[in-house]
């Protein structure tokens, strides 16, 4: 049996707003297998972020555990806490979160930067590889400014998989993209889930982004409404290319 990337186990986080104890969430349980491609889900005040934060090892639960990759995040401090989310995870966010000054490639070297057991010549060479994996080598000496919104995405999802990370945990990727360009991203995620074998967590709010995941589970009030499996998982390279062309294009 493989051993779970993540194991959530009865997670609780209260946050005292004034004299009000506010309980995001209130016992939550699941777990994520090596190369599972899984889609979080929930409205505003569902506890989305709060779970966000904590698999992102940005919090730590206020009750239950936290396992990445076996290790139980509640036991570490603030410098192991950090050390473990540079190395284990990489981050996609909504808002991309480049350095504007710098080159595609130098964006992309970043994480590896705070890895000592990593030279010059071998971050350039994994940060090259990244940028061919997102289909954009070719552009790895261009600003965010000279990219298009989809591929400054991409940009930041080379970055993400640059340190050959257990997980990638996305926010909203697609959040400030038209739908196009949307499913541009979510092909190459699914691209890099079945042919890369990588583990995706993301966090969307829309329904047809959760369709090209393998699973969802929908929070609500702080529990785990449901968790299934989608029986029909849909292709993002076929909904791409069902798109009427438009002039915009």
């Amino acid at each position: 049996m493989k051993k779970n990337i993540l194991e959530v186990r009865e997670l609780k986080r209260e946050f005292l707003v004034g004299s009000q104890v506010v309980r995001a969430l209130k016992g939550v349980s699941f777990s994520v297998q090596p190369g599972e491609f899984v889609t979080i889900m929930g409205s505003s005040g569902s506890g989305k972020s709060t779970m966000l934060n904590i698999l992102g090892c940005l919090d730590k639960p206020t009750e239950g555990d936290y396992l990445l990759d076996g290790v139980n995040v509640k036991e570490l401090s603030r410098n192991e806490l950090a050390q473990l989310r540079n190395r284990k995870i990489g981050f996609v966010f909504q808002a991309y979160n480049l350095l504007p000054r710098t080159s595609a490639l130098e964006n992309v070297e970043l994480p590896l930067l705070y890895n000592a057991d990593v030279n010059t010549r071998e971050r350039r060479e994994k940060a090259m590889h990244a940028l061919e994996l997102v289909k954009l080598a070719d552009r790895f000496d261009h600003t965010p400014a000279q990219l298009s919104g989809g591929q400054q995405q991409r940009v930041a999802i080379a970055r993400a998989l640059v340190n050959e990370p257990v997980m990638i945990l996305a926010d909203e990727a697609t959040g400030n993209l038209d739908t196009r360009t949307s499913y541009e991203i979510m092909s190459l995620v699914q691209e890099l889930n079945q042919k890369e074998k990588k583990t995706i967590v993301f966090v969307t709010h829309e329904p047809d982004i959760a369709a090209f995941s393998s699973r969802t589970i929908m929070l609500r009030d702080g529990k785990i409404q449901k968790d299934t499996a989608n029986e029909n998982v849909r292709s993002a390279k076929e909904a791409l290319e069902s798109l009427p062309v438009s002039d915009d294009y």
